[in-house]
């Protein structure tokens, strides 16, 4: 069975409905398995308890302009 993991920062339900339909569909369209296989799950982890390059998410969004 495919599985595919999403980790991110809070989304909305509207949000997570999208990736999931378009992840699969994407995926089941590139490797031709169909769409029923496929399981996906979202883990939203809070930009705090994430890091990139020394520094938290919600800090790189804080800074960023673009």
């Amino acid at each position: 069975m495919p599985y595919i993991s999403i980790e991110s920062g809070k989304l909305t339900a509207q949000q997570k409905s999208e990736l999931i339909k378009r992840l699969t569909a994407t995926a089941s369209e590139i490797t031709h398995i169909p769409q029923q296989f496929f399981m996906v799950t979202i883990k939203e982890v809070p930009d705090e308890n994430f890091g990139i390059g020394g520094l938290s998410i919600d800090e790189i969004k804080r800074d960023y302009k673009p």
